[in-house]
């Protein structure tokens, strides 16, 4: 068994602030620092709280994925590219439905104002399909791939536009590795503890374990520690899950 340190398997951990508003997301990020790599703050969270709560998330030496999906005009995403750089994240994302041109133009201007301004760049991802949706809800949709294929194909896309990585399911990540090699980021939410129940809206998920054991760079979790009864004892165990499945490999 390989000796895995903490810090490491606590770096592969983000957690989801899916919160509704300013306070309570710092009432996490102080309860979490420390216990966790990195904090997501998504749609809800930056529509209700803004540039602040990274500040504050930033303020604190902690590292920020900025969750929030860009899928616009080229030009459009390129300048929101440039604004999350600004703000000093270590991540954020694009949807690679997007298009190719789309991404790299998000690419060159995030890459460009970093190396402007001095900072390392942040690690930007193209989001291939939802985890909240399979085979019947893309036909639904309109796409006439199948999720693996359609995933297959937006990473590719992604991965010529210069995007870092991709955002897919756990079920993915082998076909993803064998397809794109070991140094294509993969960041892995819809994260379930092997303890809880899954029953809400996430279609396609594993465990900590299996998905970092399968070649998972970053997992993303949120209710599995958000509503756990004891979440920082909730949050240790998912990082001794991750430590077993990098050990595992």
């Amino acid at each position: 068994m390989k000796n895995i340190s903490n810090k490491k398997a606590t770096d592969k951990l983000i957690f989801a602030l899916d919160v509704k508003n300013y306070e309570e997301a710092l009432s996490w990020v102080e309860l979490l620092s420390g216990h966790v790599g990195m904090f997501k703050v998504g749609k809800e969270l930056f529509t209700a709280a803004g540039p602040k709560i990274i500040q504050s998330i930033k303020e604190r030496s902690e590292k920020v994925f900025l969750d929030l999906k860009f899928h616009d005009i080229p030009v459009t995403v390129a300048g929101a590219a440039e604004a999350a750089v600004r703000l000093n994240v270590d991540m954020f994302n694009v949807h690679a439905t997007g298009g190719y041109q789309m991404i790299k133009e998000a690419v060159s201007a995030a890459w460009s104002c970093s190396d402007k301004m001095g900072q390392t760049r942040p690690l930007l991802l193209a989001v291939t399909v939802l985890t909240s949706l399979n085979n019947d809800d893309l036909k639904e949709i309109g796409f006439q791939k199948s999720t693996e294929e359609l995933i297959l194909h937006l990473a590719g896309l992604a991965k010529a536009a210069g995007a870092s990585g991709v955002v897919a399911s756990a079920q993915d990540i082998k076909m993803l590795r064998e397809n794109f090699g070991k140094q294509f980021v993969i960041l892995t939410p819809g994260i379930r503890s092997d303890a809880m129940a899954k029953k809400d809206d996430q279609k396609r998920t594993l465990s900590a374990y299996e998905a970092v054991k399968k070649g998972a760079d970053y997992i993303v979790v949120g209710r599995p520690i958000r509503m756990a009864i004891k979440p920082l004892e909730a949050c240790r165990q998912i990082v001794r899950e991750i430590a077993d499945g990098l050990a595992a490999k």
